[in-house]
């Protein structure tokens, strides 16, 4: 998935800031941007992520960027247990807000992205998935996020508010749920078991 090039000029800033303390490519004095920034992002920023940290590098030759892809609580944690990192970009204001209170981020954050839920399936849609309300038929393999990954959460939450229209039909969210093979702890993982014909 790819965003709009502006809203990437936050991260930007942020691995600028991280590495040197400004945003023109000059550190203190003049002196070259140099250094590693270690970034902890979402899963879902990754192939966004890896192209504007390819620029940033490209345009900076003095600065790595470094990062850990995985779920938003696996990252959490990960700093919570003494893991290092200049910035943590998490999939949810939830996850931001429990590293905040747990000491791990300190700085103030600021929503640069946003997501939209999708259904995918594999090219051949062997399941004839062709509406969300599709996804309670009989029989489908579905694969969702484990609950307390942002992704999975969202999923539930938008399977219950369909279940709650009348337009799905009674048992709607049972019989999705129902149909449920598999849980992942991020998005790739998700994508990679559609790719596989998994789900």
């Amino acid at each position: 998935m790819k965003f709009a090039a502006a809203r990437w000029l936050v991260l930007v800033g942020l691995l600028a800031g991280a590495a040197c303390g400004g945003e023109t490519g000059q550190g203190a004095g003049g002196s070259e941007v140099r250094g590693r920034v270690t970034v902890f992002a979402a899963a879902s920023l990754q192939d966004a992520f890896s192209e504007i940290a390819a620029s940033f590098e490209d345009r900076h030759p003095g600065v790595e960027v470094e990062f850990n892809f995985g779920g938003s609580p696996t990252l959490r944690a990960q700093l919570e247990q003494g893991a290092r990192a200049d910035v943590f970009a998490s999939a949810n204001a939830e996850q931001m807000e429990l590293a905040r209170n747990s000491g791990v981020v300190e700085a103030e954050s600021a929503t640069f992205a946003r997501n939209a839920l999708v259904v995918i399936t594999p090219s051949s849609n062997p399941g004839r998935v062709d509406a969300p309300a599709d996804l309670g038929k009989r029989g489908l393999k579905l694969v969702l996020a484990h609950p307390d990954v942002p992704v999975g959460d969202y999923s539930r939450r938008a399977i219950s508010a369909m279940a709650a229209d009348a337009a799905f039909g009674t048992g709607f969210e049972a019989a999705v749920l129902g149909n449920v093979v598999s849980l992942e702890s991020n998005v790739k993982q998700i994508v990679a078991k559609v790719e596989l014909g998994e789900a």
